[in-house]
């Protein structure tokens, strides 16, 4: 049983239109609990306004509201009191309205007898303090998760410019150097630093993706792909890459561009960073075609491929398949996030050494 704080009684409302029973009920457990009894739905209403019980009875049968009707009125205001039903009848119709309309905790039949009550109060009450204790739990969780979420976006931003401005410094001082093992030192400080800032831009991405509301806009894949390239090459520099696309959009699409981005850019460097050793350049295939009912995108790569094994823990959180690349393991997550906040799909197959297809539908918002 949840302990009680000291001198807290529980409050105990009951609401019967026969006035001896009301009487007999408060004469009963008037001295164990805070006991307040209302002989109309209307009174009962102040009551629980002012009062706040922690258990409610109603009788079921009474000439102006059932038992079931009180009951499906006071949850919708005070949905916080655990309900209990009672009733002289045994109607199977009766329970299953309480059931499914009043959300009772439970039905008791007259005549009742003071420990069957008692253990319906302790027990109910025990119940309400198990919700509230959840409630409040689940209210201090949310509340630190959303200012964990504010804080990692904001020191994520605040990370964009100064990384920025060191990519820019190592550029240029690389340039005043000639000595090869300085410039082969240059090249590592770049190659690290750009992938600080893949990771960081993707954990705006992340941020953005789970807060940010689905903005429908009318979409040439053509000049998104255009976009798409830009982000890639701006992350990954001077990696040696071909991209083949081939687009055919015969009507309007109407999506989220900046999920659609997202998802794009995320898979196609994904493809860039897993290419083989001993492949001169990443070759990646990128194919969209775009219907009336949706738009279908695939996006191939030549590279290492997924083990087997491997192949379900993909699109988990920081779940990298191998220790040797780069990356975050935040990618492919942030890809079937996004999917899923369009109602979008998407499905891999790969083989180790034969490269990756991942296939991937979104409706169309037209």
């Amino acid at each position: 049983m949840i302990s009680r704080e000291a001198n807290q009684k529980i409050r105990v409302l009951y609401l019967d239109d026969e006035e001896n029973n009301l009487k007999s009920f408060k004469a009963a457990f008037r001295r164990e609990y805070d006991v307040h009894t209302a002989i109309t739905s209307e009174k009962a209403f102040e009551i629980v306004k002012s009062v706040k019980p922690h258990v409610i009875f109603s009788d079921q049968r009474m000439p102006v509201t059932t038992g079931v009707e009180f009951f499906n009125a006071i949850r919708q205001i005070f949905p916080d009191p655990v309900r209990i039903l009672v009733t002289g009848y045994t109607d199977v119709n009766d329970i299953i309205d309480a059931i499914n309309k009043g959300h009772i905790h439970r039905y008791i039949t007259k005549p009742w007898s003071e420990p069957e009550i008692k253990v319906a109060i302790d027990n109910a009450y025990d119940l309400y303090s198990t919700r509230m204790a959840l409630d409040k739990k689940v209210e201090e969780l949310e509340k630190s998760n959303h200012e964990l979420s504010r804080f990692i976006y904001s020191a994520s931003h605040d990370l964009r410019a100064p990384v920025a401005s060191a990519l820019g410094l190592i550029r240029v001082a690389r340039h005043e150097v000639t000595d090869p093992l300085s410039i082969g030192y240059f090249d590592k400080l770049e190659q690290t630093t750009k992938e600080l800032d893949t990771f960081v831009s993707n954990i705006i991405d992340y941020y953005k993706n789970s807060k940010q509301k689905e903005i429908m806009e009318e979409l040439s894949f053509e000049d998104l792909m255009e976009d798409v390239l830009e982000i890639v090459k701006s992350h990954l520099g001077s990696v040696d890459t071909r991209i083949d696309t081939e687009i055919d959009q015969q009507n309007a699409f109407k999506g989220d561009p900046y999920r659609i981005r997202i998802i794009l850019s995320q898979l196609i460097s994904n493809a860039i960073k897993f290419k083989k050793e001993d492949q001169e350049s990443a070759r990646i295939r990128v194919r969209i075609t775009s219907d009336l009912d949706e738009v279908r995108i695939e996006v191939e790569d030549f590279g290492v491929g997924i083990l087997k094994d491997h192949m379900h823990k993909v699109f988990q959180i920081f779940f990298k398949s191998s220790d040797t690349r780069s990356g975050s393991g935040i990618g492919l997550y942030i890809v079937k996030e996004a999917l899923d906040k369009m109602g979008g799909s998407i499905a891999v197959d790969s083989k180790p050494g034969d490269g990756t297809l991942f296939s991937i539908k979104i409706p169309n918002k037209i």
